[in-house]
């Protein structure tokens, strides 16, 4: 995926990377934390009535140069400018959340790069129990530990299945199998998750942030702080918001 407005260094200064640009797992997973560690996921443009851009350039001029962040198209679009400009192999993959009490489409968007000869799963946007480092797809049925997160890939008939220990239960995160996606084919699903009254994103305010201990996750008006395991929460006044906003993601 190309930019004419995404440049590695302007990459590297809006994560603060100051490692080696090289196709190494090294350098894809110190890319992956620390565009996590910065970028937020969030969906400001979804809350203010405005379908979500997939221009290539909208999106790096809305990270890069407007400090913002996005949803899944958005942070894993950008990190896939990235791995075009180092020259890491990689597909865009259609991923069906899991977690509702019905079967839902697949509007997830994660990335399958190939570095070192393995395939890794990538994702910088899938909110509260994302990814925190990438995953080998030949690593099956064995709890991996990322920080103070527990994930798991199994398979089911040809598909995979990315699980998260939540609550002291594995429980299912999304399903994808390796068929190769064109970016333009996640309009459908952007359009949806931008416009339908059932999604999500439109009913309320999302903001998630990670950082070394856990995370910070921003829902309507409660704020969950997750530190070293622990979770605190707190109910935000309107004017609270905006303060938060700003002090813990950077909005």
């Amino acid at each position: 995926m190309k930019s004419d407005t995404f440049s590695l260094d302007r990459y590297f200064a809006r994560i603060g990377y100051q490692g080696k640009a090289a196709a190494t797992v090294d350098t894809l997973t110190n890319l992956m934390r620390h565009q996590l560690f910065s970028v937020p996921f969030e969906n400001l443009d979804v809350q203010a009535g405005k379908i979500v851009s997939l221009v290539p350039e909208d999106i790096a001029n809305k990270i890069l140069s407007q400090s913002r962040g996005g949803y899944c198209y958005e942070v894993n679009g950008l990190f896939a400018m990235a791995l075009e400009s180092l020259g890491i192999p990689y597909r865009f993959i259609a991923a069906r959340p899991m977690f509702y009490p019905v079967k839902r489409p697949k509007t997830h968007m994660a990335i399958v790069a190939e570095v070192e000869g393995k395939q890794w799963l990538c994702d910088l946007g899938f909110g509260s129990y994302g990814l925190r480092a990438p995953l080998a797809l030949d690593r099956l049925d064995t709890s991996v530990q990322q920080d103070h997160d527990q994930f798991m890939l199994t398979r089911a008939g040809d598909e995979f299945v990315l699980k998260a220990f939540v609550d002291d239960a594995w429980a299912n995160q999304y399903g994808f199998n390796l068929s190769p996606q064109e970016f333009i084919d996640f309009m459908p699903a952007n359009y949806l998750n931008s416009t339908h009254p059932d999604a999500i994103f439109v009913q309320k305010l999302l903001l998630v942030k990670h950082h070394a201990d856990g995370r910070d996750i921003l829902l309507g008006n409660r704020l969950k702080r997750v530190h070293c395991g622990r979770v605190e929460v707190q109910e935000l006044s309107d004017d609270d918001v905006a303060d938060v906003m700003r002090e813990r993601f950077g909005l």
